[in-house]
């Protein structure tokens, strides 16, 4: 059966922030608390890879890493990504990361060249696909 939600994760071989993402939601996921979460991990550099970051139609290629929360759709038989309640509205957590249209986050280079995405702004906004 599938899990409720999958986090598709949008990264690149060899790079850093996208292997600390993977980390980062790896770790969360094995929490009781996300079981209803799984992971898709979409290498950009791959044909299939590249075809489900053009389907997200939402992620600018320049900040990768990135991820998009989706909810299993009895109807379709496929996930589909989770809208924003507020889209563009202000999260203090999560800054200019969060994704205008739909739960998941962008890396933001703007961010004093660190442009990691923390525990805290997964957390937040795998909240805020639950809620």
């Amino acid at each position: 059966m599938a899990k409720k939600y999958q986090i598709k994760v949008f990264g690149k071989p060899g790079c850093d922030k996208c292997h600390i993402l993977n980390q980062r939601l790896d770790k969360l996921l094995a929490k009781e608390e996300w079981a209803d979460f799984g992971k898709l991990y979409c290498d950009v550099e791959t044909v299939d890879g590249l075809v489900a970051f053009a389907e997200a139609e939402c992620i600018n290629p320049q900040r990768i890493p990135a991820m998009l929360v989706a909810q299993w759709n009895e109807a379709s038989g496929e996930y589909t990504p989770v809208e924003t309640v507020e889209p563009g509205a202000k999260n203090p957590v999560c800054k200019k990361s969060r994704l205008y249209q739909y739960v998941g986050l962008q890396t933001d280079y703007t961010d004093a060249g660190k442009g990691l995405i923390t525990p805290k702004m997964i957390q937040s906004v795998l909240s805020e696909a639950v809620a």
